[in-house]
């Protein structure tokens, strides 16, 4: 199954850092985030990757080449969108990459990289800056036992602290209860998909992939939600590259079910 990796972003959240690399090249322990995302999805078997570039595209390809893959193709898939394909040959891994746009959102780089997903009967997603030790089967176990399901998403609970309001009454300024985000009942995009072609249906162009294609899908009963109450965390922000870099050292590295459960075994 083919994992699309959404990595042209800039990571303005980030300057520190981002003003050298794009995000997902920025280092959890030594090597970058885009390793980790990658070695996950490997764990379960899926070795064949999409990589949606923009900024500072030409840093992936650089990295993918310093693992000891090769360059194996070149090419265009419409519309004068030119691709590179790398190959791991040691590994067996397969990295095709895409330039989709400097400024593009997720929407338009999942609707560019179409022409190499449309045959695949399913195919998988991520954001490239959240890690997780979710099982990924049971987000496509989720996709799989429904047919008409179009999407599955990884529903996770905040890990930030933030505190939420709310009023008995919307027309008054007294606030009846108040919780912290972590412990309320908010479920948030943990930025992990299992995807039909069927979703290219709803996507339409210049839109973004989550709020109006996921708004068509939820009207025809065809978005589904996996709800995950493990480990899941985001790099946004310089404060949660310094804890995801704290964690790496004190070895509580939770995301790397490819490294504790071969240690379990």
């Amino acid at each position: 199954m083919k994992v699309v990796l959404f990595c042209g972003g800039m990571g303005l959240r980030l300057r520190e850092y981002s003003d050298r690399v794009p995000k997902p090249m920025i280092p959890v322990g030594p090597e970058p985030i885009l390793w980790h995302v990658m070695s996950y999805y490997r764990h379960y078997g899926h070795n064949e990757f999409v990589l949606c570039l923009g900024y500072q595209g030409n840093v992936i390809r650089d990295y993918l080449l310093s693992t000891g893959a090769q360059l194996e193709s070149v090419g265009s898939i419409g519309r004068g969108l030119h691709y590179d394909t790398f190959v791991h040959r040691i590994e067996g891994w397969r990295a095709t990459c895409v330039e989709t746009g400097l400024s593009a959102s997720v929407g338009q780089r999942l609707r560019a990289v179409k022409p190499l997903l449309v045959d695949e009967d399913m195919f998988l997603a991520n954001y490239s800056d959240v890690l997780s030790d979710v099982p990924l089967p049971l987000l496509v176990e989720e996709l799989e036992k429904d047919p008409n399901m179009t999407a599955a998403m990884l529903c996770v609970r905040p890990s930030y602290t933030c505190h939420v309001m709310s009023w008995a009454d919307e027309s008054s300024s007294r606030i009846s209860g108040i919780a912290d985000m972590t412990r309320s009942s908010m479920w948030i995009n943990g930025g992990f998909f299992a995807f039909r072609p069927e979703i290219f249906d709803v996507l339409l162009p210049r839109e973004e992939l989550v709020e109006e294609p996921f708004g068509r899908l939820i009207a025809r009963g065809a978005l589904a939600g996996v709800r995950y109450s493990g480990f899941w965390a985001p790099m946004d922000t310089f404060k949660e590259k310094v804890w995801f870099d704290q964690m790496y050292e004190r070895g509580e590295r939770p995301w790397c079910v490819w490294a504790s459960e071969a240690a379990v075994g």
